[in-house]
């Protein structure tokens, strides 16, 4: 199961007491003040871990709590700190804060701290003056935060699949990686995200993500497009996959709309290369690229005609581009 958004309570230790304590060994009659601090409260911290790919744990789990800082003690002993309590999301993560849907951290690396602990409280060994040498006062540890967060997870690629359901989107993901999603020949057959690892040679790999299919209306809400555009906001370079049978120059122009619209056109400055699919099945009499443009590629996910080209082209893109490393993935 993919899970791509959560809301977890996060719970920061509290401080430990302060102690209220005075000296008592032999030969020291009137012993001094030796109540010592309270530790500090363990932290609730963010780890990202990059062989996660989707926020499943947090499904079953929705509150996290560090541990509390232990009482101070006599001797003008500090108490121990709390056990920070270490939550490990995948990379790409956006965590929001959830009254207001503001964003607190967007993790692609490290640690992030979401909730800090309490002080710990002052033992009366701090309270000592020249005027009063032996007091009998000392402070409780302070709360730790709390905070109820949103976490939504944009999938980090290089490149993105866009096209309409049943476009071959999920058989070109499965012939050029080793990504097996599921292939039905009906729309809508992909209801989540699929990253598969694209490797030419063993200097030249990227990472795509293939997510399901969009339709008219996407950007408002309609079909799956909507809930899942969002992974695609991270790649470098999106294809759109348009299929040849089915009316491709208006397919083509659903799909630059959809991606325009979204987001107060926030994929609308991405770079795009236009793929015509399923050439085994169509008039090869036709001018394809007429219709979709002359520089846009045909292939056959099926034959594995122009596969090659497109690769090859796909990853000369990102490099001229400056969109990847040469010995691998971004």
């Amino acid at each position: 199961m993919f899970i791509d958004r959560v809301e977890i309570k996060v719970i920061a230790g509290k401080g430990g007491d302060g102690c209220v304590a005075f000296r008592r060994e032999k030969y020291v009659p009137r012993g001094g003040p030796a109540g010592g601090n309270g530790g500090k409260g363990g932290d609730v911290v963010f780890r990202v871990d990059r062989n996660m790919s989707t926020l499943l744990d947090f499904y079953y789990v929705h509150k996290y709590k560090a541990g509390n800082g232990k009482p101070g003690e006599g001797g003008n002993k500090t108490g121990a700190d709390g056990k920070n309590k270490i939550i490990d999301v995948p990379p790409g993560t956006i965590v929001k804060r959830a009254e207001t849907g503001e964003i607190l951290a967007d993790l692609t690396e490290g640690r992030f701290v979401i909730a800090r602990g309490g002080r710990g409280g002052r033992g009366n060994a701090s309270f000592a003056t020249s005027r009063d040498q032996a007091p009998r006062k000392a402070t409780a540890g302070e709360p730790g935060e709390e905070r109820e967060v949103i976490l939504e997870l944009k999938l980090i690629a290089d490149v993105g699949f866009a096209g309409a359901p049943n476009a071959g989107k999920s058989t070109l993901l499965s012939r050029i990686s080793k990504a097996r999603p599921k292939i039905a020949p009906f729309p809508f057959t992909t209801k989540e995200p699929n990253l598969g690892i694209v490797e030419l040679d063993p200097e030249r790999r990227f990472v795509v993500c293939d997510i399901p299919g969009l339709i008219e209306g996407a950007h408002e809400g309609k079909g799956l497009g909507l809930e899942f555009l969002r992974h695609i906001e991270r790649t470098r370079l999106i294809l759109l996959l348009v299929d040849l049978n089915d009316n491709p120059a208006e397919g083509l122009k659903m799909l630059e709309s959809e991606l325009d619209s979204y987001a107060d056109g926030i994929l609308s400055k991405k770079q795009r290369l236009v793929v015509g699919t399923k050439l085994d099945s169509v008039d090869q009499n036709v001018n394809w690229l007429d219709i979709l443009g002359k520089d846009a590629f045909l292939i056959s996910a099926v034959t594995g005609e122009g596969l090659q080209e497109l690769l090859d082209s796909v990853y000369r893109k990102l490099l001229e581009n400056n969109m990847i490393e040469r010995n691998g993935p971004c």
